[in-house]
């Protein structure tokens, strides 16, 4: 066997560096990567911020007028305990055959908002009378579906960010509009404490 120089070992742990246009090239664009990222946080600052959005609770939203009719379209948060029925538990049609309002219209799935935390056997009925009832376009931003009081939803308030008087509410049924409009359409969910 043939052994190797120990110059060959020393140059392999300690490579020779030598101030180059490729080493100058790197310096060059990490200092740019780093005054972009400056530039990007300092001009940020000066934009402006979203104001933070009308929190309402569930009895706030269900009292006096319509909700359609004081909040109109305008983004809000409202706080409360979240119940969902489905399947067998929920008695109602999937919102009938136009795609593009079935999901507004929808009587099953039932997903609500009440004001307290709900008791496990709970019916269709109580929670359609106490509850804000909530819908989503695509059905995503919703808890996982639990039994009643069980999961997340059973253990904290949370807290939808959505509107009323959505523009799909038009095209109801005439015996569901007015249920329609006042459907609060959830873009996201939190829980209350973060």
């Amino acid at each position: 066997m043939v052994e190797e120089p120990p110059e060959h070992d020393n140059l392999a742990a300690n490579p020779a560096t030598r101030p180059g246009r490729e080493r100058l090239l790197w310096t060059a664009a990490v200092a740019g990567v780093g005054l972009l990222i400056f530039g990007l946080m300092v001009g940020s600052s000066f934009l402006p911020t979203r104001p933070d959005l009308q929190r309402v609770t569930v009895d706030q939203v269900l009292s006096g007028q319509t909700a359609a009719g004081r909040f109109g379209n305008h983004e809000i948060r409202v706080v409360g305990w979240y119940v969902a029925l489905s399947g067998a538990q929920c008695s109602g049609d999937t919102g009938g055959a136009d795609p593009s309002v079935a999901w507004l219209q929808a009587e099953c799935p039932l997903r609500v908002l009440l004001a307290e935390r709900p008791s496990d056997n709970v019916t269709q009925a109580q929670l359609m009378a106490r509850g804000l009832r909530l819908s989503a376009p695509t059905g995503d931003p919703f808890p996982p579906l639990t039994a009643v009081g069980a999961g997340t939803a059973g253990m904290e308030q949370l807290v939808f960010v959505g509107h009323f008087a959505d523009a799909a509410a038009a095209q109801c049924l005439p015996e569901r509009a007015d249920r329609c409009r006042n459907t609060f359409v959830v873009s996201d969910y939190t829980g209350l404490i973060r």
